[in-house]
């Protein structure tokens, strides 16, 4: 995989399917068969999934007995939100910049008489 952790993220999460597994794992921990249940794909699909997830830093797998629980990573997505909170930044300031001229544009169209 990309040595660049946040291309490695990007990757990883550029899959529906991961995304899912994610987002179920957001809830808490779980088993390979638990994180397969609501998929129509195989095992060795859902193995090669983790797989990709776990490379890039975004699960950790355990071992504890003949249970082996996968558990969400929040570091890589931390880095990819401070990645993003520039770009969140520049939007919120064009926002306000639009907001303040269509409250001017209101403004002026309640003022002008002539129409």
């Amino acid at each position: 995989m990309n040595s660049d952790p946040l291309s490695a993220t990007f990757s990883a999460l550029a899959d529906p399917t991961r995304r899912s597994i994610l987002a179920r794992l957001a809830g808490g921990e779980a088993t390979v068969n638990e994180l397969a249940a609501p998929f129509d794909i195989s095992l060795p699909a859902i193995s090669r999934h983790l797989k990709v997830l776990e490379a890039a830093g975004l699960i950790t797998r355990g071992r504890e007995a003949q249970w082996r629980p996968c558990r969400l990573e929040s570091a890589p997505l931390q880095r990819l939100d401070g990645w993003l909170d520039s770009y969140r930044r520049h939007w919120e300031q064009s926002f306000n910049k639009m907001d303040a001229y269509l409250e001017a544009l209101q403004q002026g169209d309640g003022n002008d008489t002539s129409h």
